[in-house]
């Protein structure tokens, strides 16, 4: 394989197949992890004779995230047996979901079994630290498989190494492979529980994760309309997915919890995704949903504005987006989430400073109002103004 196929492991993971759904076997390869913390890192797997394993690398979107580590000196750490390339193990709930479950496609289509999972740490300060919901969600697809992560350079006797069927950018559709072996394994133990009506709430994660200003007023309307609040962070992975298959009409703040809703989402689950923020991520979060449940979510952007981080003045995962709860009602009731025709009120100015004080982003510089929708505010009150004058005229 070459540069120019689009198919080949120097270029980036397809669902259409290609190098996402092949599985190259290595004897005597070393597993190299990083040695420093940054967005792209040379990590990953060199064959025995010390050539890059491209196979093994994460992509993300058009770039790879591992690149080729220089060989290192002196591997004294060996694991003997047989043991399926995990990749990185990320930290990051959302990030585990779509990168570090990209290679456990290749459960279904193993020659021999495997000893266990190894992956590398994405934080080299990490170690070797397998954390709760990494080993219970695994333990969903691989029961009692072992999970290895190598904090150091470590040859391994035999390592299998399938391509990136999942991940973020034209891949996060997954490749056949890979949705059929989640389809097939994923949480098939777990019995459905739970309300027919859900809201994926992100309330309570706190200013570090980014949010919704008025979302606990919104939570209050779709408890009026016979919705579940759920806050995924409080439960465990078994008790989120009975959740999300029992439910009969799913609404969600856009963000990681849709990711694993996605592994065990039905057709017959109507999905409206509220936006938070403006930001691609949006776009492959509902391509995901589209791709594993069947059927297109409802995305819905309802936001009066978006307060951003002010030294970057761009939306990104620590945004809030400030809720018009007026057009988010009228959106969901044309949708059939919610009775249709009803006139949810917009905060008052006080009830909106208040939020903005309590959130702590009320007049201390950190973040500011984006410049985007702030025009687009603007926009629309001169636009209002002109109408009323015209109407006063005539």
């Amino acid at each position: 394989m070459t540069e120019a196929d689009p198919l080949g492991p120097e270029s980036q993971p397809l669902p259409e197949g290609g190098w996402s759904e092949q599985i190259v076997t290595l004897e005597g390869a070393t597993v190299v992890p990083p040695d420093e913390s940054a967005f792209v890192q040379p990590a990953g797997i060199l064959d025995r004779d010390g050539r890059y394993c491209p196979h093994g690398a994460l992509w993300r979107k058009y770039r790879p995230l591992t690149t080729e580590p220089p060989k290192p000196d002196g591997v004294t750490a060996t694991l003997p047996g047989r043991w399926l390339w995990g990749g990185v193990l990320w930290a990051h709930f959302g990030h585990f979901l779509v990168e570090s479950t990209a290679r456990l496609w290749a459960l279904d289509h193993l020659d021999a079994p495997v000893d266990g999972i190894l992956f590398i740490p994405k934080r080299p300060r990490v170690g070797e630290m397998v954390r709760g919901f990494q080993s219970d969600f695994i333990g969903q697809m691989a029961p009692g498989l072992p999970i290895k992560v190598a904090a150091e350079p470590m040859q391994v006797e035999e390592l299998v190494v399938p391509g990136q069927g999942f991940g973020l950018g034209k891949i996060t559709a997954g490749t056949q492979k890979f949705r059929d072996a989640i389809h097939s394994r994923f949480a098939q133990d777990v019995a459905a529980e739970g309300p027919e009506k859900l809201y994926i709430s992100r309330s309570q994660l706190g200013l570090g994760k980014g949010g919704l200003l008025g979302e606990e007023r919104l939570e209050e309307l779709l408890m009026d309309e016979g919705y579940e609040i759920f806050h995924p962070q409080n439960h465990d992975i078994v008790t989120q997915l009975a959740r999300y298959k029992a439910a009969k009409q799913v609404i969600a703040a856009d963000g990681s919890a849709l990711h694993l809703f996605a592994m065990v989402g039905r057709a017959d689950q109507p999905v409206a995704m509220i936006l938070r923020r403006k930001s691609g991520a949006n776009n492959l979060l509902a391509l995901n949903v589209a791709h594993f449940c069947g059927s297109n979510p409802v995305v819905i952007e309802a936001l009066r504005t978006e307060w951003v981080k002010a030294r970057q003045k761009k939306s990104n995962r620590l945004s809030f987006g400030e809720l018009n709860h007026a057009g988010l009602g009228r959106a969901l009731g044309e949708a059939g989430f919610v009775r249709k025709g009803q006139d949810w009120p917009v905060l008052s100015e006080e009830e909106r400073q208040k939020i903005l004080s309590d959130k702590g982003l009320g007049g201390n510089g950190d973040f500011v109002e984006s410049p985007h929708y702030k025009k687009r505010r603007i926009r629309a009150l001169r636009q209002a103004r002109r109408a009323d004058r015209a109407e006063t005229a005539s």
